[in-house]
């Protein structure tokens, strides 16, 4: 059975009540509970409205302004572009799945090193340094190969739909069986 999902509400004067606790905590804490990968749930202590979207972003901000940012100006132009567009669904499962993977392939590498220096963090580290070093290049050439590949398709299924549109509507011809009214 799994741990029901911890409640924290967010009170007007902008606290956040952890009830599992019984204490106030911070953004600071709600960023180690999820490192932690603990599941939680804030909402508004007054209407109940869920707000946990709300808090993240507000982390993700935090860390963006704070250190080092990862999403360039470029990229958080294009995310803001696709809100409101048809393909807004489409991106944010597209993202979704590829953090899904990437946790996933970081997850098997961490296990791998474990088996191989068990909890020698020094030799983890070593590992990984290296690990990352050699694989930043075929990583960046196998991301751009699986972008070219996601373009292509996407054009593929937009050139079909385009011909299926106009395949649709090539029996409508304009000004036939309209009467001419003068």
């Amino acid at each position: 059975m799994s741990d029901p999902v911890r409640l924290i509400k967010k009170y007007p004067n902008r606290r956040l009540y952890d009830t599992k606790t019984s204490a106030y905590i911070t953004l600071g804490d709600v960023k180690d509970l999820v490192l932690k990968f603990e599941s939680f749930k804030v909402v508004d202590a007054k209407s109940g409205d869920d707000l946990t979207r709300s808090i993240l972003l507000q982390i993700i901000l935090e860390e963006e302004t704070g250190g080092v940012p990862m999403f360039s100006s470029e990229l958080l132009s294009g995310f803001i572009r696709f809100y409101g567009s048809t393909m807004q669904g489409m991106l944010g499962k597209y993202l979704e799945n590829n953090m899904k993977a990437f946790v996933d392939f970081q997850q098997k590498m961490q296990e791998q090193s474990r088996s191989m220096y068990g909890d020698n963090s020094h030799m983890q580290a070593d590992f990984w340094a290296q690990f990352l070093n050699f694989q930043q290049p075929a990583m960046q050439s196998m991301m751009s190969a699986y972008m070219d590949q996601s373009k292509k398709m996407f054009q593929s299924m937009q050139d079909q739909i385009q011909s299926q549109t106009r395949n649709m509507f090539s029996g409508f011809q304009p000004g036939v069986g309209e009467k001419d009214e003068k």
